[in-house]
Formats: structure tokens, sequence, C-alpha cells
């Protein structure tokens, strides 16, 4: 009788019933494995362009890799972790001149991160208010961002010039100012002219990320702190820092990792030989890889300074995120 009223109630149901239980499992799973199908191409391009070469410059740091093996390198020789001692070989001249390289770029990052987050926080509360003029003052501080960086450091390359420079024109010929024009794209003036340039064509990324930041900011915060009495300068203190502190994390750790590589800036202001002053690892690892044609050692450079920005960076974020924990509780 069961069996009989079973067979009835299926033969009744209409057609595709049963079917569709395994339609919506199979819309499940369309649905679920979309957003990797997007990601897909990006994840491919991805690895073509980063992961692949990444691997390929770590297996070549472990080779004695000259130019006498260009045309295979696969058949250079192994050398183990020679490459690597001898660029941490501080007492050798390699290694010696790494490290100096090293301090060089440490101190060029923080000041050139300092600098412009400092006048880019600056101009961004500055423009804060609405007034006349202001649309025109947005656009043109974004203007050294904005051009291309070849063109904007060429610029640069002949302002800096000795004898008809326009920075010597102003400092030495009208200001007057030193007892003979100045050397700026060698000695150790060049890490001032780097670092001029540098904080010249990054301030405007600190400028865009600190306006929008100030945009979340509700209004009423500084309406009620200017009832309390409170000046401008405690109201940045207390409102718009302590607002902004997600977006300063953010910026000041892709600044730090921008001008930490920054390989265009010096490479068009100095060439293929920077001054000692202002030897950018980035350029080091260049001129131990395609001057010196020893692209092992360049390599083993290279996944050393990968391996240092790795750790600075995870460090970064765990105090930060610590940080924003403790403020949160």
């Amino acid at each position: 009788m069961t069996t009989h009223t079973l067979e009835e109630s299926v033969a009744k149901s209409p057609p595709g019933t049963a079917a569709a239980p395994a339609r919506r499992r199979t819309g499940r799973l369309r649905r679920a494995g979309l957003p990797y199908l997007l990601l897909l191409p990006a994840f491919v391009l991805e690895l073509l362009v980063h992961l692949v070469p990444m691997g390929i410059g770590i297996v070549m740091s472990f080779k004695e890799l000259t130019q006498f093996y260009i045309r295979d390198w696969g058949t250079a020789p192994w050398s183990g972790m020679g490459n690597y001692r001898l660029s941490v070989d501080f007492h050798a001249p390699v290694g010696e001149a790494l490290l100096h390289s090293f301090l060089v770029t440490v101190g060029f990052t923080l000041l050139s991160v300092a600098l412009c987050w400092l006048i880019g926080t600056a101009a961004a509360l500055f423009l804060q208010d609405g007034f006349r003029g202001r649309g025109l003052l947005r656009a043109l501080f974004l203007v050294p961002y904005a051009l291309p960086v070849y063109a904007a450091v060429i610029t640069w390359v002949f302002m800096f010039q000795h004898d008809n420079g326009l920075v010597n024109h102003v400092l030495h010929d009208q200001l007057h100012i030193g007892a003979r024009a100045a050397f700026w794209l060698i000695g150790d003036n060049s890490f001032y002219a780097l670092l001029t340039v540098s904080v010249w064509k990054g301030w405007p990324f600190a400028f865009l990320v600190v306006t929008a930041g100030l945009q979340n900011i509700p209004g009423e915060l500084y309406e009620a702190a200017a009832l309390d009495g409170a000046g401008t300068w405690q109201r940045i203190r207390r409102i718009t820092l302590p607002s902004l502190r997600p977006v300063n994390q953010v910026l000041v750790l892709v600044l730090f990792l921008w001008t930490f590589n920054d390989f265009n800036t010096p490479y068009v202001l100095f060439g293929k030989s920077a001054p000692a002053a202002a030897d950018l690892v980035s350029v080091h690892i260049y001129q131990a890889s395609f001057v010196t044609w020893n692209f092992g050692t360049g390599s083993a450079m290279s996944v050393l300074l990968l391996v240092f920005l790795l750790v600075v960076t995870g460090a970064y974020l765990l105090a930060t995120s610590r940080g924003r924990r403790t403020t949160d509780a």
C-alpha cells in the first residue's frame, strides 16, 4: 500500500521536479566559482609578470652567473650561499659598498617619506575649507604627480646644471647664497638634489590621500570643538590626526616601499653611475648586475632587499594592528 502510494505521488509530480535540486546545486557552484573565475586573468598575469621572474631571480642568486654564461644561464655553476656571503661580508669591498648604499637608502627614505607626509598633510589641511580658487590650487598641487617621471626628472637635471641651471641662478646669482655655484649632480650635494626631486614628485600623492581621508571626518566634530573653545591646532591634534590614523598608516607604508625601491629617479638624474652620496640600493644592484655583469651577486642583493622589505612591512603591519586594537579597546 505504501509502495503504491509513493509510486502514484512520483507519477503525479510535475516533470523536472526531481532534477531541481541538481540544478540548484549547479547554480550554487557557478555562483561560488564566479569570483575565482574573474580573478583568474589577474592571477595569471601576476604569475607571469612577478612570481615567475622572482623565482628565476632567486635561482640565479645561487649561481656564479657572469657575462660568460648569459647565452645559457642554466649552465652556470652553482655557488650555494657564496653570493650571499659576499654581499654581507662588510669587511670586503662588495659588502662594504652594499652597506654604504643601504645606509644611504635608509636615510634618504626616512627623510623623503617624512617630508612628503608633512607637506602633503599641510597642503590638504590648508585646502580643507572652501575658498575662491581652491579647485585651481588642487589641480596645480597634483601636477608633479601627474607628470611622467622621465619628463619631470629630466627637467630637474637641466635645473641642477652647474653653469646655466635655474637652481644656481636663483641661489647664487640672485640670493647670493654661497661663495660659488654648487655642483648638484656630483659630490655630497647629489643627496640633497635627489631628495628634492623625490619630495617634489611624491608629496602630491600624500596630499591626494590625506584629502580623501579628510572627507570622511564629520564636520559636526569641528563645530562642537569650536563651541568648546578649541583652537586650530587643538582641533588638528584632537580630531584630524586621530581620525586620519588608518589613512596615514597605509600612506606611510606605501610611500616607504615606493621610495626605498625607487630606481627611475636616481637613474634619470645621475645616469648609470650614481655618486656615492646618492647611491641608492636600487641603482647599486643595477650596477652590480648590468655594469659589472655579475648577475649572481646582483640577484643575491635583490633577494636580500626583498627579505628586508618583507620583514619591515610585516613588523609595521603587526605594530599598527596592535595599536589599532589597543585604541579600539
